[in-house]
């Protein structure tokens, strides 16, 4: 799951990218509201599944940057974080298109707890629990199941399991899933990819005896369902 965080502030940006992407996020950062706007709009790596936007920014305020991204069109779940905690100034928030709105000092357990919620409530085209066959991957509680055996997965594999399924039946490359599952300016070992596409294997297929990782040779990896 990939989050936009906007937030001028670099120690606390940098705290939440820290604590998201130990919590199994694909967090990407900008410090003010215009390169948030084009990063939400404009960037070539793909939508967002959800927004973190600070009010008080620089360049462009996180009420114009909502308003543009719903006059846009853009239509994904946004989290205003701010120290501002005025009634009126949270009634703005929502009513230029925020889904929700938590003030600084906040609690990062309810933080992720309210990004998981928009995360389901803001994309209802995807299924509530992914699936390949009798693997199930659930985003929201984060569990894995082959059949009804769950299956203990770290976030980064998470990570992974769930960009795959995604694309259920697409040959994904290296790079694809390098910036989608880590970072779309990762600079070490591509290589890294199969060292976890190894570690996936050994917990989803080798055990029940199945192949569901295939290798497409010159083009990446792609998740099929294989129910043996």
């Amino acid at each position: 799951m990939r989050v936009l965080v906007v937030e001028d502030e670099v120690a606390l940006a940098e705290t939440l990218r820290d604590g998201l992407t130990e919590a199994g996020f694909v967090i990407d950062v900008v410090h003010d509201g215009v390169d948030g706007l084009w990063q939400a709009t404009e960037t070539p790596h793909g939508a967002y599944d959800v927004i973190v936007l600070d009010i008080m920014l620089p360049g462009l305020s996180g009420y114009e940057v909502c308003r543009q991204l719903r006059a846009r069109e853009v239509w994904t779940p946004i989290l205003m974080l701010t120290a501002k905690d005025g009634e009126y100034d949270q009634a703005d928030a929502f009513d230029l298109g925020a889904d929700d709105y938590l003030t600084k000092p906040f609690s990062f357990v309810v933080m992720i707890a309210r990004l998981r919620a928009l995360i389901r409530r803001g994309a209802p085209e995807r299924p509530a629990v992914l699936s390949a066959g009798d693997l199930s991957l659930d985003p929201a509680e984060r569990r894995v199941f082959r059949g009804e055996e769950p299956v203990a997965v770290t976030p980064r594999e998470f990570a992974m399991l769930e960009f795959l399924m995604r694309h259920r039946g697409e040959a994904m490359t290296k790079r694809a899933i390098l910036e989608n599952v880590w970072d779309a300016n990762f600079a070490g070992d591509p290589n890294i990819v199969e060292v976890y596409i190894g570690y996936l294997r050994k917990k989803i297929d080798h055990p029940f005896g199945r192949a569901s990782i295939e290798t497409v040779r010159g083009a990446g990896y792609r998740l099929v369902a294989d129910e043996g």
